[in-house]
């Protein structure tokens, strides 16, 4: 900023402070709160050019309103002394007695705007918070009460970015451990290129819950894929609106003892999102990532993936903030219990059936079914992923992994290609991961990565039967994976990494939502990915779909190539009802025929609106588009208008 710049900005009331570093410049609104009535971001004022830090250099227009004068942070304690004439005006032009300013707010101005980017809103540019997607003084007041200091003397958006609403969607932000991108992904990607009927649709649901961003984000791609459909069928619109509205949010309190005697509260939740097709049907995920929004994209996600199968199965999810992470048997019994207690007046055989998902395994259940069968003195199939002596089905830890090689053997099929020999970047190290690695060895590919929340393990030679062994025995003893190299001295670990910068042909991301983002992208496009088969739900965020499908890249979404779970725990019921077993080879044969169908269904479907084979996103809109239609008649049918 030169000389006159700095000079403007001190008539209008602002302190300006150069940190020497090209990154970041540190801008101070103050005044009483009042004033704030009269502040509107980016409004009729001079233009201050600001280096947003992780942003670039961006011109925003700002309306400066009158500040104070505070002789610890004023201009002249800047580098470079502002001109005495201007100091002498400003003095005269705001005769406000001194107050001071928490100098923290003052640290954290580049915080405020790396949570912040510019936008054109009614002809006007505008700066958006990246959290809850609004601008000016809509930032001012927490919906939740007046928490936050009303005499801090911050800017909107900066008093909106510490507010106790904000901080919450922040945390949930960042738990989720993508180090490589900095801001919340915007998910109106296609927004621009959208008919008036879809990009209506999808700015109702960001107005009606503008802080779900994972749910917003699976919306986006949903209406994005069915903007043919309701061009051709302008029905479906009404219909699109009453399933993007989940039928029932049950949310509840669950309170647990750890063996201290010390009791906890978590936060319980079950969507019952779509019913049309059959009872409620969907995970129960514990982990501490789980809020709202996120069980809402699940059960969304859900509704689609039970709609690719042949099962007649609504969409539903659940879960809890619950850690189960480092928690002791009995810990984890008493809060299954605890959970059971609240869950089992809205589940049932032909109501809603839950299964595992994160963090709920054989054990979790089976506590779970316990609590059932004692609240209700029923013994039902009402539970799947349930151990082989009561009730389980053979294969039903490997279905999602093995489900996830079938569908991506479908898609080289039709490229006239094989796994055998192709380089396959894999990241997680759960069931899906680790059963995927285990069915790519068995078709002779060459897996070369597995990965957790601390980093990721690359062994260019691939991994063989043997080594998988040893890489299961470090995950289930809770050790890290650098223990791999120990013994296996040509691979490498990289701390807080991930696979996608090595030479590959395939890429399977199997970890969780949102791990691969655009800088990712661009190393697998940089690595020779050609292929990319979601085995986690949603883990591409949308800056990184861009990128594949620009590149050409062909895409597989979670809702078609992971749905082997669905089927198995379809299965699973067919089998309990008829006090039945089916063998390992009956299970796996009806996979491989249920997982062919499900590609073939997404072909199809895509086809018929005009959406060829060299298109890359094919099975993106093909899966959205064949599931939607399924729902949508059902609805239809049933009077849901």
């Amino acid at each position: 900023m030169d000389t006159n710049e700095e000079g403007r900005a001190a008539v209008e009331g602002l302190d300006v402070v150069h940190h020497g570093d090209a990154d970041a410049a540190h801008v101070n609104l103050r005044g009483d709160l009042n004033d704030f009535q009269e502040i509107d971001l980016l409004g009729q004022s001079r233009k201050l050019v600001l280096a947003v830090r992780e942003m670039g250099v961006e011109e925003i227009d700002l309306e400066m309103g009158p500040g104070d004068e505070d002789p610890n942070f004023g201009p002249g304690n800047s580098e470079g002394n502002e001109p005495q004439d201007l100091l002498e005006l400003t003095a005269k032009q705001q005769p406000r007695k001194k107050k001071k300013v928490v100098k923290k707010w003052r640290d954290e101005w580049a915080e405020t705007y790396k949570w912040a980017y510019v936008a054109v809103h009614e002809n006007t540019p505008r700066i958006f918070c990246s959290i809850c997607k609004e601008y000016g003084r809509k930032h001012r007041r927490n919906p939740y009460g007046n928490e936050g200091s009303r005499n801090m003397q911050m800017s909107a958006l900066e008093e909106h970015n510490n507010s106790l609403l904000h901080k919450e969607a922040l945390r949930l932000q960042m738990a989720s451990k993508d180090k490589g991108l900095g801001l919340v992904d915007r998910p109106l990607y296609i927004k621009a290129h959208m008919s008036k009927s879809a990009e209506t649709i999808l700015e109702a649901v960001i107005k009606r819950d503008p802080h779900e961003g994972e749910f917003i984000q699976a919306v986006s791609e949903v209406v994005h894929s069915l903007e043919a459909v309701l061009s051709k069928h302008p029905q479906y619109v009404h219909i699109l609106e009453r399933l993007l509205e989940p039928e029932r949010v049950i949310i509840f309190r669950v309170p647990w003892t750890d063996d201290k005697g010390e009791m906890h509260i978590s936060r319980g939740f079950r969507i019952q999102f779509n019913q049309a097709l059959g009872p409620y049907k969907g995970g129960l995920r514990f982990h501490p990532g789980v809020n709202l929004s996120v069980m809402k994209f699940l059960g969304l996600e859900q509704t689609l993936k039970n709609a690719l199968t042949s099962f007649s199965l609504g969409g539903a999810t659940g879960g809890s903030d619950f850690d189960p992470k480092n928690k002791s048997d009995n810990e984890i019994m008493r809060f299954c219990q605890s959970f059971m207690e609240e869950l089992y007046r809205y589940i049932g055989p032909n109501q809603d059936t839950p299964c595992g998902d994160i963090g709920v395994g054989a054990k979790e259940i089976g506590f779970l079914f316990g609590q059932y069968r004692r609240l209700t003195s029923h013994y039902e199939s009402m539970l799947t992923c349930r151990s082989l002596p009561w009730g389980g089905s053979h294969l039903r830890p490997e279905a999602t992994g093995y489900g996830l090689v079938y569908f991506a053997k479908e898609v080289l099929a039709d490229m006239e290609k094989d796994l055998k020999g192709l380089r396959c970047a894999v990241s997680g190290s759960g069931n899906v991961a680790v059963y995927a690695l285990e069915k790519l060895i068995t078709f002779g590919a060459v897996p070369i990565s597995i990965s957790d929340s601390r980093g990721c393990i690359i062994d260019e030679d691939g991994f063989d039967l043997a080594k998988l062994s040893h890489l299961m025995d470090i995950k289930n003893h809770r050790k890290s994976l650098r223990e791999y190299t120990k013994t296996h001295p040509r691979s490498k670990y990289i701390d807080d990494g991930k696979p996608w910068g090595v030479r590959c042909d395939l890429a399977f991301p199997c970890a969780s939502q949102n791990e691969l983002n655009h800088s990712d992208a661009m190393a697998l496009v940089n690595a020779g990915c050609k292929i990319v088969v979601e085995g986690g739900n949603m883990p591409c965020t949308t800056d990184a779909l861009e990128v594949f499908r620009k590149s050409k890249i062909v895409y597989a979404p979670g809702k078609a190539a992971n749905a082997g779970g669905v089927v198995i725990s379809g299965s699973e019921m067919i089998q309990y009802t008829g006090r039945t077993q089916w063998s390992p080879d009956e299970i796996d044969n009806k996979l491989q025929e249920a997982m062919r169908e499900i590609y073939i269904k997404c072909k199809k479907a895509a086809n018929e609106f005009g959406i060829g084979v060299g298109n890359p996103e094919l099975l993106v809109h093909g899966a959205n588009i064949g599931a939607f239609l399924r729902v949508a008649r059902a609805m239809l049918e049933q009077g849901c208008v």
